[in-house]
Parts: structure tokens; sequence; C-alpha cells
């Protein structure tokens, strides 16, 4: 067989060569393979061996071999033999055949170190054999989506069951092209047909398909399959293996299931792993693999030593560096943390139930349409103790995952402290996130043991979430039918029991171990695993406690979720209004000031969607309600942008409350604080120009909080932010965050860690702004939102705000519409309904007068020009916080709009 045509897509034809293998099993073996050492303008800093699978070719790692020779790394993609443009020879290869003909043309070649090598799909499996018979080669290991164990009692996928059928083998995967198009529909979105072309370019005849029938058939899907003790001793030998390793994964695989996923990273527990959520099988065609290995490289590799190759600099997990005590990570900043923002010294968070196990007064208070369910500290410590004993009895491990689908009040705080105690990683992906988001949450942190109430347990068991279940209502019969196999009652009474017997819980985890995965919105995309260790955990509680002046003796409503846990960290009595957590919005004026006497509190946290509906609800109210309202003396509102106006509003029904909205994100908390006088400060010294402000306007939100820094990353004329951290005024650019209560890393998006870190020791929050010379720091919205025009990039922010300045506009949403570089400002409105009766029409263009008020009031305050006004009945927001308008949905639907496509709803 000749090499493959001219013209193939990105694929270049210099790098097309074959190579004759001496020997072998009774005759020589010619292999095809592409080669890009002619690319490299430099010696090579190593090689790639890349190995394909079934039924690809070595086209697939087209762009790595682009990649690598731009990143001075030779790559040697293999057509495996019998496949893509390698000849074919008649010969039946069986698993261990393969890993030896590849080590034979690997002598040929003479390679020398360092080699990584890097598998997709079986040729993962063949290049993972390889690595463990060269150990003075290797370098590395990269896979994806592929297997190197299966359990013999669990049936292998669908789809290679039905390849592998007897009555369909022969004419699926040979005779036609049926498997081979069935591989090719699983790109996800659709190959081009160019692509598709290259793929199939090897296989038009039966005969050039014959390997892919092997291949199939050499599946090892029982224990007494020829082809089984090689992969065993693959297995084995990968599980020995310490080399650098990153493991890359598209979760949309019907082949390669997660278990497969689990069981390499039990056998490479250093690996660092990259889930493409969205992605599936074919990974390399799906997601940058070729950017996201070369990135891999060169974090891993940071050094060429002339006698040993590159130099591993630090794999797998990120140290803890940054979080120690009286140390703050630094960037290029010129001065360093006062004595006053260092990291108090290290307290685990359970110790606050040590501090108060002889206390009687309440810790816990959760009001629902059920009634009041109250805890005090002395049972709260006793009970989470029990749990901790419970759950180690029932196999749970410090290190563990443990998924708590448990509604916030006493039972979720039971067991988020149990897990903490014992040592296991607590997994919170609230039901805010949707079933869907839920779904990729749970798969992606893959947790040992689910702890759940009903509803729970219902979408653990109808969308097969991983991990064990334990019920947190009590009733055996009733757990056994939701999937669960006992009760957190049950496991608070057996661990009673055991401590009775004289049993203890493990010795408490490492300040540095991880502690809890915390999930973000989704507002900006697949919800994200924020990776936090104790020390970390324990940093956040006592900034928020330095922040605000909380701590024990106080107490406060927790009308946003994840603060209901943070009350209790703190040593404060922790209040649960009625309402559905998974919307804000429905928190009442009524249910905050029952809540609010509940717990006879002084602090009250929301989010702003909830307080708008607070608000508007406060006619509701009764004298005595206003009365506890009242009392109340410090109010937050968090999780998203607040309106002044809004926030100036509590006055209404908290007249004594000093209102604050602290700027953070599920990755920190909190970056900056600021009250309503410190708006009104900042807005004067604006509109005086008494300070440098910068060019975009935008919502101030304050000076850093206890123990955060913040820098800015100027944005260059294509809207990236390229430039040095810089905490210089008026410089407007992504911000850039620090301090002992930043998450350790995100789970398992070692891609995502990577680039959010790439100015050593300060997180990329993707948020942009500007520090005005006060220092507070003005947030102008959203990297991913800024307007790319001719005349340069313009924010939103502060083009939404002079919008909702015109009387009848409720909420705006400024938008960039045409190509990038060309882009045209684009206003979308929603209306107030008393003053537009139009409000809840179909979307429209703005009325006439509208759309001149809107121009005129950017023009006036920002120096825009606006293209056009559009009007919807209502602006799509994120899930969780029912605030965050989704400007990227939006724009999507304003192109279509003034496209000429249909005007419907966004």
């Amino acid at each position: 067989m000749t090499g493959p045509p001219p013209g193939l897509s990105g694929l270049d034809q210099r790098w097309s060569r074959h190579v004759t293998v001496a020997g072998g099993r009774d005759r020589p073996t010619t292999w095809h393979l592409l080669d890009n050492e002619a690319d490299l303008v430099a010696p090579a800093r190593g090689t790639l061996l890349a190995v394909h699978g079934n039924p690809t070719w070595s086209y697939l790692w087209r762009e790595l071999l682009h990649a690598g020779a731009g990143a001075g790394w030779r790559v040697i993609a293999v057509d495996q033999p019998g496949m893509g443009y390698s000849p074919r020879d008649g010969r039946r290869r069986r698993l261990a055949e393969r890993v030896a003909d590849l080590g034979a043309l690997t002598d040929q070649l003479g390679l020398t170190a360092p080699v990584v090598t890097v598998g997709h799909d079986w040729g993962g499996v063949v290049s993972l054999g390889w690595a463990t018979e060269h150990p003075e080669l290797l370098a590395g290991v990269v896979v994806m989506n592929t297997a190197v164990h299966h359990d013999g009692a669990t049936p292998i996928p669908g789809l290679l069951r039905l390849a592998g059928h007897p009555a369909v083998h022969g004419w699926a995967t040979s005779g036609t092209t049926a498997f081979l198009d069935a591989t090719l529909a699983l790109a996800g979105p659709g190959l081009t047909t160019d692509v598709r072309r290259a793929y199939r370019a090897p296989y038009r005849r039966a005969a050039d398909r014959r390997a892919i029938a092997d291949f199939v058939a050499d599946i090892p899907a029982s224990p007494d399959h020829p082809s089984h003790p090689a992969l065993a001793r693959i297995a084995e030998g990968t599980a020995r293996l310490h080399v650098p390793a990153l493991v890359m994964w598209g979760p949309r695989d019907p082949v390669f299931l997660e278990r497969y996923l689990r069981d390499l990273l039990a056998r490479l527990p250093h690996a660092d792993v990259h889930r493409f959520e969205g992605a599936g099988h074919l990974l390399p065609e799906d997601a940058d693999v070729a950017g996201t290995v070369v990135r891999w490289l060169g974090e891993t590799f940071a050094d060429t030593d002339e006698t040993h190759g590159p130099r591993h600099r630090a794999g797998g997990r990120t140290p803890d560096a940054g979080a120690t005590e009286g140390r703050t990570p630094d960037a290029g900043a010129t001065e360093g943390p006062t004595a006053a923002d260092r990291p108090a010294p290290y307290r685990p968070l359970s110790a606050v139930l040590e501090d108060n196990a002889d206390s009687d007064a309440a810790a816990v208070v959760a009001l629902s349409a059920d009634g009041t369910d109250t805890v005090s500290w002395r049972e709260l410590a006793a009970r989470a103790r029990h749990l901790a004993l419970g759950l180690h009895d029932l196999g749970v491990r410090p290190g563990q995952r443990v998924s708590l689908l448990i509604t916030p009040g006493v039972e979720l705080t039971t067991a988020l402290f149990a897990c903490l105690r014992l040592g296991a990683v607590v997994v919170l992906a609230d039901q805010g996130l949707g079933l869907r988001g839920m779904s990729r949450a749970l798969r992606g942190a893959d947790p040992s043991v689910v702890v759940g109430i009903e509803r729970g347990l219902v979408g653990a068991r109808l969308l097969r979430w991983p991990g064990r279940r334990v019920a947190a209502a009590p009733g055996q019969a009733r757990a056994r039918a939701l999937g669960a196999e006992t009760t957190v009652d049950d496991l608070v009474a057996r661990g009673a029991h055991l401590e009775r017997t004289g049993a203890t819980p493990p010795a408490g985890p490492d300040p540095d171990d991880d502690a809890a995965i915390l999930f973000t919105s989704g507002s900006t995309g697949p919800a994200k695993g924020v990776v936090y260790s104790h020390r970390r955990l324990a940093a956040m509680r006592d900034a928020l406690a330095a922040t605000y002046d909380l701590g024990p003796g106080s107490s406060f409503v927790a009308g946003f979720a994840p603060f209901a846990l943070i009350g209790t960290a703190l040593g404060s009595l922790a209040v649960t209004p009625d309402m559905d957590v998974t919307a804000p919005a429905t928190l009442t004026a009524s249910a905050l000031a029952d809540a609010v006497a509940a717990g006879e509190a002084t602090a009250v946290f929301t989010s702003p969607s909830a307080l708008v509906n607070v608000l508007r609800t406060a006619d509701e109210l009764d004298d005595e309600r206003r009365g506890a309202l009242a009392r109340v003396g410090l109010f937050l509102s968090a999780g998203a942008p607040i309106a002044p106006e809004l926030l100036a509003e509590v006055g209404r029904i908290m007249p004594a409350a000093a209102a604050h909205t602290p700027y953070g994100m599920t990755e920190m908390l909190p970056v900056t604080d600021i009250d309503l006088d410190g708006i009104r400060a900042a807005a004067d010294d604006a509109a005086r120009e008494d300070l440098v402000v910068g060019a975009g306007g935008g919502t101030c939100v304050g000076l850093p909080a206890s123990g955060a820094r913040v820098r800015i990353a100027g944005l260059d004329a294509d809207g990236r932010a390229t430039g040095e951290a810089t905490s210089a005024p008026g410089v407007t650019g992504e911000v850039l965050v620090t301090g002992p209560h930043l998450k350790r890393t995100y789970d398992r998006l070692w891609a995502t860690q990577a680039a959010s870190a790439d100015h050593p020791g300060w997180h990329r929050t993707g948020d942009v702004g500007h520090l005005d010379s006060a220092g507070r720091l003005w947030i102008e919205g959203r990297l991913g939102h800024v307007v790319r025009t001719a005349h340069g990039v313009v924010t939103p922010v502060a083009i939404e705000h002079a919008a909702q300045a015109v009387r009848g506009v409720r909420r705006a949403a400024a938008v960039g519409v045409g190509p990038d570089g060309a882009q045209q400002v684009v206003v979308v409105l929603e209306t107030d309904p008393q003053v537009d009766p139009r409000s809840a029409a179909q979307p429209s263009l703005a009325t006439p007068g509208l759309t001149r008020a809107v121009r005129s009031a950017v023009g006036a305050r920002c120096g825009r020009d606006v293209a056009a006004v559009l009007r919807v009945p209502e602006l799509p927001t994120d899930v969780r916080h029912n605030a965050k308008v989704e400007r990227a949905r939006i724009g999507r639907w304003a192109e279509r709009a003034l496209g000429g496509g249909r005007m419907g709803a966004p």
C-alpha cells in the first residue's frame, strides 16, 4: 500500500514515510508512520510516540504533529500494522504481538530517551504496553478514552458487543464500512466532509478493513480470551508507572465508560486529569487535545538537561503553597501583605464542634412548611462524631469522595462536619444546577458514596449517578426502594454503639488534604468542580470572620445556600428560611422575617434575586415581622452583581442594617467588600473625576477583603488579557486575585487550572475591570463578553447601567453583533410592565422613542454608539442565582434576530 494521497485535510505530505522492520514473526513488517522531524528548527526536546486505535489511523494525530513541532517535540504517529497506510500483510495480531511489533519498530528507529507515549482507544492499551516494557526510554504517558482492565463480570459496552457478535461481526467491521462510519459519527460536532473522507481513505475495500475486524475480535471481553493475559500484564505494569501522566477524557463516550476512567486513575493516582465536558469518544476531533498536550509538556518538563533530557517539574497534585501560615502568593506585586492580612493560625472547620460540644445553645435552625428543625451544639457535635464513625464502618476512608444531596439545614450540616472530621472529601453540587448540570458534575467528581434526601436519591437512581447510596431520611424500607443500602440515622446509631465500645474516628486529616469540591454556578459554561483543602476552607472562614466581625455569639439567616454551612463553621447560629433553595427568588419577606425571629438573627445573607422578591413582598409584613427585621444590623448580598438602587431599598425593611455586597466567586470568597455608603462615595468620586477610574466605568465592588489581593492583567487590542499583572489605577483588564482562601485547583480540569493560574500564585477570574487610585475594584463585565469593535474593545457593564437608568427599563444586556474586530454594540432590554404595556409581548425592536432614549443615555454616560436596541419579555439569567444575565446567549440570539432570523425568545 502506498502512502496517503495528497490533499488530505490538515495532513502534511512530508511527514509520511514507510519503515520496514527486519525479522519479526516470520517475515519483515512494514509500517507507515507520520514524522514531523523535518519541521523541527532545533534538536528535539523529546519524542512523542502516538498510537491510534480502531478504526482510525495516524491522521488522528495531525494537529499534534503540527503543535509538537512548534513546541520542539518530535512526534512519530504510527499506523498500526494492517491499518491506515501500513501494508496489509495478512497476519492476525493479538495484543501482545502489537506491543512487541511496536517495540521492534522503535528499536529500528533508534529512539532515545526521553519518550512520552500518547494513545487513544485501543492505541492507549498498546502504548501503555510499550511504556511498561521500555522504562529506560520512558519519560511520561498521555492517554485518552481507553482502558487497561475489564471486569469479566460486567459486559463490555453495547457497541462493542454488537460489533463482535458472530452474526454481525464480519459484515459490520470489514464487509461494509458500518463500524467505521459508526465510530466517525461519534464525533461532536460532526466531522466535516473532508475530514470524514480522510479517515475513510485507507479503508475503501473489504480487504483494507481486515485489521478493523481483527481488532474487534481481539477485545479481551472475558478471562478466557487469548489476549486477556496480555491485558492483565499491561494493567499491572501501568500501576507501577511513576512517570508523569496526563489522562484526558471525553465523557460522552458510549464505548469507554466512566468506569474505565475510574480504573485508570486508580492505577495512575498521580496523573493530571482533564475532562472535556461535551466531548466524546473521538476526543482529538472534539477538543483541543494537541494544545493541551503541548501545554502539559511545557508545564511538566520545565527545562532540558543535556544528560537526562527534560526534568519533571511537578505533576499531579498542585501543592498548597500560598495557603500556609504567614504566606500569600505573589506575582510581580510591589508590596507584600500587611500583618493584618496574614492568615490566622490554622484551625480545622470541625474544631468548632469540639469547642462547643458542651453547649446546649442552638447551632442550626431550619424552617420549612413542615415546621422548625433545631439542633444544639452538643447534639450536633455528637451526631457528627457518630456519623463519622458510622461512615468509616461503612467503608468510607480519608480521601474518598462523598456527595451530599441534601438541602441546607440540620442534616446537611451534620453530614458535612462528619465528612470533614473523617477526612472524606465533600462534593457539593446544588440543585440549582438543574438535572443536566448535576449529572455532569457528579459524574465528573465520581463520588464513592452519595448521601441524599429522597429527591436526590431518585435522581441518582434514574440518572445512574456514581456512588453507593445512603438515605438522609429515616426508614430502611423506603431507603431500599430508593436504592440506598442504609440511612443516616442507622449510621449514627452504629457510630454511637462503636463509640461506646471504645472506637474513635481516624486521626484528623492533614491541613493540605483535599476537603471539599464545590461547583461553580455554570453561568459561564459547564459547572466546574473547585477543590479546597482543609487549610483553604479554614482561611475562607477566617476571611469572612475578619471582614464582617462574625463568630461565636453571632447569628444570621442564610437566604443563599452556601452561607448556611459557613455560618456553623464560624461558630454562629445559622438559620435557613422556608424557601426553595434551588430558586433564590422564592424567598419572601415574611419567610425572611420568620427566620430572623426564630434565631434572633442580627445578620442576613441573601442573593440579589432573593432580595428582589423580599422587597416585592414587603407589603405583606405585619408589625411583628417588621420589628424583627428592624433589629438586623448587617445585610449582605452575594452571588451576583446588585444595583446600588436595589441595595438602598434594603433600608425600607431593615433600617438598622449596614448593607454590604461582597465580590467573590466559588474559587475565592470574599475578594472585596463594599457597603452602600462606599458605593455612593465611589460614584461621587468618579463623577468629580477625583480618581482615575478607567474608561470602562462599571460597578464598584470595593477594597480587598481580609487576606485578599487584587491585580489587573491589561487587555490588548483584540480583547485578550495579555498585560502584566499590575495594581496601577485606570488599567482595564482581567481581574487576578489571590489570598490564603483561594481554591487549591479545579477538579479533573488540568487545562482549565493551568490557564487560570498562568500568573503563578494568582487566579484569573474571567472578570474584566480596573482599580481606581483609591485601590477600589470596579467590575466591567466578563472577559468573554467584551465587544471587539473597529475602534477598540468595549466592556458591557457601564453601557447596561446607562440603559437601565432610562425610564421603563428594568434590565439590560449589552452585546456585540457582527464579525470579530468589527462588532457593533447592541442593547437588549427587559422593560418594566408598570411603564411599558407591551413588556410581555413577543420580542421586537424597541420603539423609536425608547431607542432614542437608550442611545442618548449610553452616548452621554459612556461615549459609545449603540447600533440597535431590542426588547424581550424577559432576559435569560443563570439557573443558580437567577440574577446573572446570560450575555453570550443573548448575543447569539441578537445576531440571529438582526440577521433576519425568527425573533423567538432568547
